[in-house]
C-alpha cells in the first residue's frame, strides 16, 4: 500500500507571503523582466517600458480646420452685413479640410460664409479673426511632449497619437513566460465522455486564461500522468523554458499526490500548505531561479489560491505595483461561520434591496465552479474571526462593476428550473440586469422578504387544512409588507427514477415498503411540505423512508442524485426529470408563484422581469417544452396585501 504523504505545518497567509516574497526577490524573479521594441501597431494591450516622446507635432504644418478659403484677416476688418467687402483672387485661396496653409494667409472663412459675387471675386459680410479655423502647428502634440508615460497599458488611442507624431516603434515589457501542467491519470479531454472515475481536464484553461488577464504569456501542457519521473521530467523542462510554472492537483496528501516530493527532490519548496480556505495544500516552490506553484485540484480553490500568490507578482514583475481591486460595503444577508486560525476566502452575489446592499454567500464546496461564475465578490474573514453575524457590514472585493451590482435582481427561495430561463431572457433583452438566486426554499424565501434582503421570492407552500398555495404563510409571517403575490406557473411534482423504472417504483408506499433508497429537500422548502404531506397522508412515518433525512436544495441536484445512481429516487418536478432522462411519477400539480414587496413593483428590473412573464411568447413556449408546466396563470396577482 503506498504511504500517505504528510503536509508541512500550514503557515498563516501572511508569514507565507512574506516568505515567497523572499524567495522571489533572492532569485532574481523580479529583476528578470526583460524589454523588448515592436511596432507601434502590434503594441496594443503591451505595458510600455519607457516614456512616449512625439517625434514631431501634430499636425506639422498650419492646416485648414475647414473648408472655405484662405485670408488674411486684416482684409476682413470692416466687413458687415450692410456693407460687405469683396476680395479678388490675389486676396484669397480656396482650401479643403486638412489643406496646408500657404504664407502670408491666417484665418479661414467657411464656404458657406462666401458669396461668389464673380468668377474672380468674393463677396464676404464678417470680418475674420487670427487664425480662425486653423489647426496650428502642434495643436495636438508638441514635439517631444509626453504622449504616454511609462507602465501604461496601450489603448487604440493611444497607439494613434504616437503615430500621428511619427513614433513607429515602442519599447515595451517582454510579459513573463508561464506554463500550466495539469496532473492526474484520471484527467481527459472536453470533448471525451467521462466513464466513472475519470474527470474533464478544465482547471489549466480557467488558469491559463487568468495569468493571460492578469499580463503573462501564457501556455498550457497536456495532463501528465500520475507518475514521479514523468511529472519530475515535465517539470524540469517547464522551469527551463518559462518564468512561472503552475501545476495544477498532486499539492495534497493522498497516496498519488507527488508534487512536494517531486518539487523537493529538483528544487527548493518554500511552503507546503498555508492556513487559508479554500487552498490549505498550496506548494511554493523554487526550481532554480524560476517560481512554481503547485496549487489544488479543486478548481475554486486552484484559482483563489492562484489570485493569492501569483497576480501579485505577475504584476510586481510587470511593474505595476500591487493589482487594482475595488472594495464596497454591504450587508450580510445570513450568518458564515469560520474556522480560528484560517484566512478563509467567501464568494459572494450582491444585491441592492431597496437601499441595502445585500451580500450573500454564493455557494459552498471548493470544487463549486458555478459559485465562482455567479459571484459578485469575495468577503475575506481573517485567521482571528470565528465568522460574522447576519446584518453585519462586511467589505468586499469586487469581481464585477458596481453597475453590474446595482442592476442585479435579487430572487431567494424555492428553486424552479423556470428561474434559469428567466435569468437568460432577461439578460438578453436588457444586459446589465442579472437575477441572482438564493435557493433556500420557500419559507427562507418569505423570511428573506420580510428581513428586506429580497426583491421577488419563489414559494409554493400548500396550506394542508385550505388546501391554498402561499397565502396563509404570507398573511401569517409577513403581516404589515404590502405586496403582490404573482403567479409563474402550475407545475406537476412527482417521484424521479432512472429510465424504465428499473425497481418499479409507484408510489411512497413503495419506498416505504421495499426500502427504495431516498432522498430528500430542506426543511422550508415547498417540496419537504409536498412529501410530508403525502406521507401523512398514506399514514407513512418519515422514518420508513431510507433517506429521508439526506437533503439536497433543488430539484436539478435531487434529479442528478437520481440520475447517478447515489439514490433510488426523489421528489421533484417533472422538467427536473426531463433534463435529466429520468420517469416521472406524477404525485400532485401545484401552484408556484413569485412574492414582491410593493415597494419594488415600479422598479425597471422588476417590471422587465414582470413583463417578460406576461407578454413574450417565446419565453412561455420555452417553458412549456420543458415539460410539466401549465401557464393559465402565468403573470397574474392571485393576491395583494
Amino acid at each position: 500500500m503506498n504511504k500517505r504523504n504528510v503536509y508541512v505545518n500550514n503557515k498563516p497567509l501572511k508569514i507565507a507571503k512574506e516568505l515567497w516574497f523572499a524567495a522571489l526577490d533572492k532569485h532574481g524573479f523580479f529583476t528578470h523582466n526583460t524589454v523588448e521594441k515592436i511596432t507601434v501597431d502590434d503594441s496594443l494591450g503591451r505595458l510600455t517600458a519607457e516614456p512616449v516622446i512625439a517625434k514631431r507635432s501634430s499636425p506639422s504644418y498650419n492646416a485648414a480646420a475647414m473648408d472655405g478659403i484662405a485670408v488674411h484677416f486684416n482684409d476682413l476688418s470692416g466687413a458687415t452685413e450692410a456693407s460687405p467687402l469683396r476680395l479678388s483672387d490675389d486676396k484669397y485661396i480656396p482650401v479643403n479640410t486638412g489643406n496646408a496653409i500657404p504664407q502670408g494667409f491666417n484665418a479661414v472663412v467657411m464656404i458657406e460664409d462666401v458669396h461668389q459675387h464673380t468668377p474672380s471675386v468674393v463677396e464676404l459680410h464678417a470680418p475674420a479673426t487670427p487664425w480662425q479655423h486653423i489647426r496650428t502647428i502642434g495643436e495636438d502634440i508638441v514635439a517631444t511632449e509626453l504622449i504616454i508615460p511609462e507602465g501604461h497599458t496601450i489603448r487604440p488611442i493611444d497607439q494613434g497619437a504616437m503615430l500621428a507624431t511619427g513614433v513607429t516603434m515602442v519599447r515595451v515589457q517582454k510579459p513573463p513566460k508561464a506554463h500550466v501542467i495539469p496532473t492526474g491519470s484520471e484527467l481527459i479531454q472536453p470533448d471525451e465522455t467521462p466513464k466513472p472515475g475519470q474527470i474533464i481536464e478544465f482547471n489549466s484553461r480557467i488558469l491559463a486564461g487568468y495569468l493571460s488577464e492578469w499580463g503573462a504569456s501564457t501556455t498550457r501542457g497536456l495532463p501528465v500522468q500520475d507518475d514521479p519521473e514523468l511529472l519530475k521530467e515535465h517539470l524540469l523542462k517547464a522551469a527551463k523554458e518559462n518564468d512561472l510554472v503552475v501545476l495544477n492537483a498532486g499539492a495534497s496528501a493522498g497516496t498519488r499526490d507527488y508534487s512536494a516530493k517531486v518539487l523537493a527532490e529538483i528544487g527548493t519548496v518554500i511552503v507546503h500548505g498555508v492556513a487559508i480556505k479554500p487552498g490549505k495544500p498550496v506548494i511554493l516552490a523554487m526550481i532554480g531561479d524560476t517560481p512554481v506553484i503547485g496549487l489544488p485540484g479543486y478548481p475554486v480553490s486552484a484559482l483563489l489560491t492562484m489570485r493569492i500568490f501569483i497576480r501579485e507578482i505577475l504584476s510586481k514583475y510587470l511593474g505595476k505595483g500591487a493589482p487594482h481591486s475595488e472594495f464596497i460595503t454591504a450587508t450580510l444577508s445570513r450568518p458564515i461561520h469560520s474556522s480560528m486560525g484560517v484566512d478563509q476566502f467567501v464568494r459572494i452575489t450582491l444585491g441592492r434591496v431597496g437601499d441595502s446592499l445585500m451580500a450573500t454567500p454564493s455557494g459552498k464546496g471548493a470544487g463549486a465552479v458555478m459559485s465562482l461564475v455567479r459571484a459578485d465578490g469575495l468577503l475575506t474573514i481573517g485567521a482571528g474571526n470565528e465568522g460574522i453575524g447576519a446584518g453585519e457590514q462586511v467589505e468586499i472585493e469586487l469581481l464585477r462593476s458596481q453597475a453590474e451590482v446595482d442592476a442585479t435582481l435579487v430572487c431567494i427561495g424555492s428553486h424552479d428550473n423556470i428561474l434559469d430561463l428567466l435569468a437568460n431572457q432577461l439578460y438578453k433583452k436588457r444586459p446589465l440586469v442579472r437575477i441572482s438566486s438564493a435557493h433556500v426554499g420557500s419559507m427562507g424565501g418569505i423570511m428573506a422578504i420580510k428581513r428586506g434582503e429580497a426583491h421577488i421570492a419563489g414559494s409554493h407552500l400548500l396550506d394542508e387544512k385550505t388546501g391554498e398555495y402561499n397565502i396563509s404563510f404570507i398573511q401569517r409571517f409577513l403581516t404589515n409588507i404590502p405586496l403582490h403575490l404573482i403567479n409563474l406557473c402550475y407545475r406537476e411534482q412527482g417521484l424521479m427514477v432512472p429510465k424504465g423504472n428499473p425497481k418499479n417504483i409507484g408510489s411512497f408506499l413503495d419506498i416505504a415498503q421495499q426500502q427504495h433508497t431516498f432522498i430528500n429537500r430542506q426543511n422550508g422548502a415547498g417540496t419537504r411540505l409536498l412529501t410530508d404531506k403525502v406521507l401523512k397522508d398514506e399514514g407513512i412515518e418519515p422514518a420508513d423512508i431510507p433517506g429521508y433525512d439526506h437533503e439536497e436544495y433543488t430539484h436539478m441536484s435531487v434529479a442528478a442524485s437520481v440520475a447517478n445512481g447515489s439514490v433510488d429516487t426523489g421528489l421533484g418536478i417533472r422538467a427536473a426529470a426531463n433534463a435529466l432522462n429520468l420517469d416521472f411519477i406524477p404525485i400532485a400539480e401545484e401552484r408556484y408563484d413569485l412574492i414582491v414587496p410593493q415597494q419594488f413593483i415600479e422598479e425597471p428590473k422588476v417590471l422587465s422581469l414582470l413583463d417578460l412573464i406576461r407578454n413574450d411568447s417565446n419565453f412561455k413556449n420555452t417553458v412549456l417544452a420543458l415539460g410539466g408546466y401549465n401557464l393559465r396563470d402565468c403573470g397574474n396577482v392571485m393576491y395583494k396585501q
